[in-house]
């Protein structure tokens, strides 16, 4: 399918939808799609991958009524570098993919992150290694959050239901366009797939300012005489030039790393549990601590919304303010999760416990029982 973009002024349509907010039950790849055009996205390129291609399907019914374009490219590597290309221009832009998609689209999204180009990826993870299972998994954190060769200077969101899927799609597009870093919703499987009450809204009816996209190139005026030239650089002669560069744009991540990391805790007085999950699996984790709660167990619930920045400073205080809380990381994956925990609360004596389940679902009834095994100092796989 071509690329087609119908001027808003003549289509006018998109004034006529979301006027008032809208209860709706759908999929939620169909979530993101309304998501992105609430926010104002103006391109999607994209190649089909499950679980993700819904999301391309609707959009590209969307487009001929609101004034949006699609291109579907011959693969995800060219979707990946044709993002920047409109983004370059003023356009906001975005694809989805999962998967061996992620793993390609790592080049185009490296060099984004080093051209501090704008741009949102909808990941809807699917298992691995390779093609594996499209049901549902939490094993592309890792890559998503840090993949690619560079530092991962990125902005990941980790959803856990279809409302979140809406709003923090909307958050994703001004994320990127604030703070021109690759940003990214951490979607799944199962949250592609199922079906789900959502309430969808205008953002600006809820006195949410959408961050406008402006061009980065082909700005008016004369390089070096009316305006300082647009200089963006993806390659280095010397180890010294690109340590510069890396410095200045860490520099610049650490800066807005505390006005982006977001969370959720829950902790009781003098908590014995604390059980740390995202995405789905965290709507199991917070039931699982409910009904712990009710039996008389002090446990409380962390879960990361953004895993990128992570927000270490925040578990690491309610660790340290607890030395005998133990922690149970709950994942779908093989310890990625479980790397990041370990990794901010180095030094502290708190122990680590953990349930692994890759590329399987979890249920609250399993988290509990897991809470119980480590109780009995029984080890959990």
């Amino acid at each position: 399918m071509g690329i087609k973009i119908v001027s808003r002024q003549l289509s006018g349509e998109y004034e006529k939808v979301l006027r008032r907010e809208q209860r709706s039950f759908m999929t939620g790849n169909e979530v993101v799609a309304w998501a992105a055009l609430a926010a104002g996205a103006d391109l999607m390129y994209g190649y089909p991958i499950t679980p993700q291609n819904e999301i391309m399907h609707y959009w590209a019914r969307l487009t001929p009524h609101f004034g949006r374009g699609f291109l579907q490219t011959e693969d995800e590597m060219s979707a990946g570098f044709a993002m920047p290309g409109g983004a370059l221009v003023g356009k906001k832009t975005f694809s989805a993919t999962a998967g061996p998609g992620n793993i390609l689209m790592q080049e185009p999204i490296a060099m984004a992150e080093m051209m501090r180009i704008p741009g949102v990826w909808i990941i809807q993870q699917r298992g691995g290694p390779s093609t594996a299972t499209v049901i549902y998994s939490q094993q592309e954190l890792r890559l998503t959050a840090t993949g690619g060769n560079g530092e991962g200077l990125r902005i990941v969101y980790s959803t856990a239901s279809h409302q979140e899927l809406f709003e923090y799609t909307i958050k994703a597009f001004n994320s990127a366009w604030r703070y021109r870093f690759p940003t990214f919703v951490l979607g799944d499987g199962y949250q592609a797939k199922m079906r789900e009450a959502v309430t969808l809204f205008r953002p600006e009816n809820r006195g949410w300012e959408l961050v406008p996209a402006e061009p980065i190139l082909c700005l008016p005026g004369v390089p070096a005489r009316d305006r300082d030239p647009v200089h963006l650089r993806n390659t280095f002669n010397l180890e010294e030039e690109l340590y510069t560069r890396l410095m200045d744009q860490l520099a610049v991540y650490e800066r807005i790393a505390p006005e982006v990391t977001e969370w959720e805790a829950e902790v009781p007085p003098e908590p014995e549990v604390l059980l740390v999950a995202h995405g789905i699996v965290a709507r199991a984790a917070r039931q699982a601590k409910e009904s712990l709660n009710r039996q008389g167990w002090k446990v409380g619930y962390f879960r990361p919304v953004t895993v990128r920045p992570f927000p270490g400073q925040a578990l690491r205080q309610i660790a340290a303010a607890s030395p005998n809380l133990r922690l149970l990381v709950v994942e779908s994956a093989y310890g990625q999760l479980l790397a990041m925990v370990k990794a901010e609360l180095y030094g502290l004596t708190n122990p680590v416990d953990s349930l692994l389940k890759p590329g399987v679902g979890i249920t609250a009834e399993e988290i509990a029982a897991a809470v119980d095994q480590t109780e009995e100092g029984e080890a959990v796989s």
